[in-house]
């Protein structure tokens, strides 16, 4: 006899909301019951199902979790009220749009399953990149650089790029290093007329000594998603757009040419560009959540939870302390 399926919903149909629906309705062992946009479902993805005004209707349904992909100022009011009817919930990052927000939803979380779509997490060519920096391949790590930068996307209105774009940089920063941020510097420039910024420079450092820099902007033509580690033994370049990832080895053979030679740092060795499985990251976010609710074990290893959300949060607001008072914020 099959398990009966968790009864899942979704709040906000934007951009993000459309591909959670697609998600949802047709991951296994969950049913999506019914959708929440008081916008109503203008790009047509609820494919029959109820949409709702509010969440209190969602409530009603009786369903076991919820998707949250409403603005981020609405974050907080949202995952209370799901809080407090006892539904899981899952809340696209940022977690909240100020730490105080984010320590309420942690608390009101702390005996459900709460968690953030920090999506990256679940990129095939970061989780290789995590689990070979795991084993060792790469030696001490000395620095991670982060380029993540791309034409104004025209949802986003109610935050700046550092809480929409470099959130996703600091996330999987920590997360790759297995290590948190212990202070940040940036700089954020106000290029296209909007109150928020549009474009930072930041230097952190981690908890192990790694040090960090991103290059976060909406002012770019182009798209550009890389994550560079370097190390001991020379660097991995993980490309998110693509999801490759490559290692860049030291040299290891003599070099005779006179000029290079009498260099006494690293030289180019062999470039491998590794093969393996590339599934959807937002299905393994999905797949990661629906376990961690059914309590699986290990399940909640892999989910992104509040308190790591939380901590994102402090560090992107760190960042625009800094660049408001041009001095380093320890965290």
């Amino acid at each position: 006899m099959s398990q009966p399926k968790l009864r899942a919903g979704l709040v906000g149909l934007g951009m993000m909301g459309r591909h959670h629906a697609r998600i949802l309705s047709s991951l296994d062992g969950v049913e999506l019951v019914a959708v929440v946009d008081p916008g109503g479902d203008v790009h047509g993805v609820a494919q029959g199902r109820d949409v709702l005004n509010t969440v209190g209707e969602l409530i009603e349904r009786g369903v076991d979790y919820a998707m949250v992909a409403a603005p981020t100022a609405f974050h907080d009011e949202i995952g209370l009220e799901l809080a407090a009817a006892g539904i899981h919930a899952m809340i696209e990052k940022p977690l909240a749009v100020d730490t105080p927000s984010a320590k309420k939803l942690v608390e009101a979380f702390k005996n459900l399953v709460g968690a953030v779509g920090h999506i990256e997490r679940y990129n095939p060519a970061l989780q290789q990149l995590r689990k070979r920096l795991e084993n060792g391949e790469l030696g001490d790590v000395y620095q991670i650089t982060t380029r993540r930068q791309g034409p104004f996307p025209a949802r986003i209105a109610d935050v700046g790029v550092v809480k929409d774009l470099a959130t996703h940089d600091i996330d999987l920063t920590a997360w790759v290093a297995r290590s948190p941020f212990t202070s940040v510097s940036a700089r954020v420039g106000h290029k296209s007329g909007r109150a928020h910024e549009d474009l930072v420079a930041a230097v952190g450092q981690l908890a192990d000594g790694t040090i960090t820099n991103h290059l976060v902007n909406w002012l770019s033509p182009f798209k550009e998603r890389l994550t560079v580690v370097t190390g001991e033994r020379g660097a991995f370049v993980a490309d998110t757009l693509t999801t490759d990832l490559t290692f860049h080895a030291n040299a290891s053979v003599a070099t005779e040419w006179e000029a290079v030679a009498a260099f006494r740092g690293v030289s180019e060795g062999d470039l491998i560009r590794y093969a393996f499985a590339k599934p959807e990251p937002l299905r393994m976010e999905h797949e990661a959540f629906r376990d961690a609710v059914l309590g699986l074990p290990g399940a909640i290893d892999r989910i992104v939870t509040m308190e790591q959300g939380l901590a994102t949060v402090a560090v992107a607001e760190a960042m625009i302390e800094s660049a408001r008072d041009g001095r380093v914020i320890l965290l």
